[in-house]
């Protein structure tokens, strides 16, 4: 097993990015393996690591379907209706309350 190439932070060469930097220019890997490595040193912990990408064997993004951007709206929607009350919530409901705020925290009837 081959080992990776391994740059120092800031001083990879140009045909390598990550997938950020790939997603940026309209790119994905496209099934390719990890090219190089990238370390960035910390003073008391591991360095962080991103992973590169050769930019000339990456392919285009797919572009998203209508069947795509429905099921999107679906997610997005189902995100924001609450369990409960079953109305959308205009926001999307935090998973810590699994609820909408005004079924979390029902008004208490003054005493």
């Amino acid at each position: 097993m081959a080992t990776l190439p391994v740059f120092r932070w800031r001083l990879a060469p140009d045909d390598y990015a990550t997938r950020r930097q790939l997603r940026a220019r309209g790119l994905r890997p496209g099934g390719q393996q990890v090219a190089a490595q990238l370390e960035r040193p910390r003073r008391r912990r591991g360095p962080l690591v991103a992973y590169l990408y050769r930019i000339d064997l990456a392919k285009p993004v797919r572009p998203m379907t209508a069947a795509k951007w429905a099921a999107l709206a679906k997610a997005n929607t189902a995100r924001r209706t609450c369990p409960r009350c079953l109305t959308d919530a205009g926001y999307v409901i935090p998973p810590s309350l699994g609820t909408c705020v005004t079924c979390a925290y029902p008004e208490e009837p003054p005493q």
